[in-house]
């Protein structure tokens, strides 16, 4: 009797040790995406007063990266919400493979499409600029297809990437948010009939202490090259969740990429963080 008594205490010390174990582990995860001297806020459209917002991002799924901010503009029915997507996403990586190759393109930008719907978004724009390609791009063109869109919309608020670490490192988002601040510094010194430009600009950022410890070179050449956030915003889990559903042909990327499933991610990643700015303070580049 003794001995069945030490082996259930000795259980269930161990049982405990293990929980224990797991709730600081996942602690340690939460604190890995955080962020330090951050204003969080409900809605940054509704910091700024927005009227309009304007998403311009480089690939079919980057906007999972500001799920939070699209969704709470867009259930505001007073704020009209856009997007532009350059490319279709033909040279990424099937994860999983869900059609032919060759149709990859046409299938991931109707996910972008069904996906920027779900959250209530007005328009969205996707575009056949050359994926994994548009640092060969003009940049003149790229600012002629993104002027185009924002005099159409007029945006108070553009959300888009750091042109110098691009929230990943990927080129591709750099040169979308180099393009959408070469219009915005060009509206605010020559206006179109009245219009100049957004008064505020969101760079969405990758989460400083996460890229710093797990994802190498990349990651902190990222965390060097973006400002510090100064707000941060709800990023609506359970819409990312739903997201990778509707992107099926990239629904295993969270997985791939952190190793975790997307369902503990988005908990453990449950904020967006941003660098906001008025527009006229846009740096020189």
């Amino acid at each position: 009797m003794k001995a069945f008594f030490l082996r259930h205490k000795v259980s269930t010390l161990l049982v405990g040790t293990l929980l224990l174990l797991v709730v600081a582990a996942l602690s340690y995860l939460n604190w890995m995406f955080e962020e330090n001297d951050v204003t969080e806020v409900h809605s940054v459209a509704h910091l700024v007063d927005a009227k309009s917002v304007f998403a311009a991002f480089a690939h079919p799924d980057d906007e999972q990266l500001v799920t939070g901010i699209l969704l709470k503009a867009a259930e505001d029915t007073s704020i009209l919400t856009a997007a532009v997507t350059a490319t279709k996403g033909e040279a990424g990586t099937p994860l999983p493979q869900v059609s032919r190759l060759s149709d990859l393109g046409t299938i991931r930008k109707a996910e972008a499409l069904k996906n920027t719907w779900a959250l209530g978004v007005d328009h969205h724009l996707v575009l056949d600029f050359p994926d994994g390609n548009l640092e060969g791009v003009p940049l003149t063109a790229l600012t002629t297809a993104l002027r185009s869109e924002i005099l159409r919309h007029k945006p108070n608020l553009v959300v888009t990437f750091w042109p110098e670490s691009g929230f990943s490192g990927h080129a591709d988002h750099k040169r979308v948010g180099l393009a959408a601040e070469t219009v915005i510094r060009d509206l605010l010194a020559n206006p179109v009939d009245g219009y100049a430009g957004p008064s505020h600009v969101a760079y969405v950022l990758a989460p400083t202490r996460m890229m710093n410890r797990f994802a190498g070179k990349i990651g902190r050449s990222v965390v060097a090259n973006q400002p510090a956030a100064n707000i941060a915003q709800d990023g609506e889990a359970w819409a990312k969740i739903r997201g990778w559903e509707i992107h099926a042909s990239q629904s295993d990327y969270v997985q791939h990429a952190y190793g975790l499933p997307a369902w503990l991610i988005h908990r453990l990643f449950d904020k967006e963080f941003y660098y906001l700015i008025e527009a006229k303070h846009i740096p020189v580049r």
